[in-house]
């Protein structure tokens, strides 16, 4: 699939842990683009403003976990989210699934190759593409063992290859709390993560966002258990 225009906004963010975390056991990368990230982030405020309780009207950030928010809210913010002009991708993985290489006596110790690694797979979901500029922001985070530019400079080498030579390529990880864009990535990732994980609402989450779902993509499928047979 080849998208074409002159310009690719694309916003994401993460749900879970590739540690144990609770009974979560799927990672799920959430991510859409729109051709109007000024709409997207009126629509998502106006809702804020409208429908959240009064304590959160104000909120510099809204996030999908937020306990306070009860299931009904919850729904509904994501029906409000998938009116919007959006298209979502996304990939995901089982922990146990995470390969050998990323791992020291059976625990992630290379979680920022990781993440990059990740981010990288969802990313090559949107190519090849004509746009003339390229445009990717995600949240903040704290990148064990590799840097914000490296963490850059792998994504942009990956990028390249399959994009215009005369793309621009950005990449930005910002504060969630101040990009409403980066806020209803984290809604995305949050419902499809209760959705993988098995949680409460989770079939309703995943069928609220199905319309505007147009690619996902499960990472390491079954490499323990491939890896295995290779040594039987």
């Amino acid at each position: 699939m080849v998208y074409t225009g002159l310009m690719s906004w694309i916003f994401l963010d993460e749900s879970g842990q590739f540690s144990k975390n609770g009974n979560q056991s799927f990672f799920v990368v959430g991510s859409f683009t729109t051709g109007d990230p000024n709409r997207t982030k009126k629509g998502f405020k106006s809702w804020q403003v409208k429908k959240f309780p009064k304590k959160q009207k104000g909120q510099s950030e809204i996030k999908f976990s937020d306990i306070k928010i009860d299931d009904s809210l919850r729904l509904n913010t994501l029906k409000n989210i998938s009116n919007l002009d959006i298209r979502i991708m996304y990939v995901f993985l089982h922990r146990d699934n995470i390969p050998s290489k990323y791992r020291k006596k059976n625990k992630v110790t290379e979680s920022g190759l990781l993440y990059v690694n990740v981010i990288g797979e969802l990313l090559e979901m949107y190519l090849p593409c004509t746009d003339k500029e390229f445009r990717i922001f995600c949240d903040k985070r704290h990148l064990k063992g590799i840097s914000t530019t490296d963490f850059k400079k792998i994504l942009t080498n990956r990028l390249v290859p399959q994009l215009p030579p005369s793309t621009n390529i950005q990449i930005e990880m910002i504060d969630s709390t101040t990009n409403s864009n980066i806020q209803i990535a984290d809604w995305i990732s949050g419902a499809l993560g209760r959705f993988y994980n098995n949680g409460e609402i989770g079939e309703q989450c995943k069928a609220t966002l199905e319309s505007k779902i147009v690619a996902e993509k499960e990472l390491f499928k079954d490499y323990w258990s491939k890896k295995q047979k290779t040594r039987t």
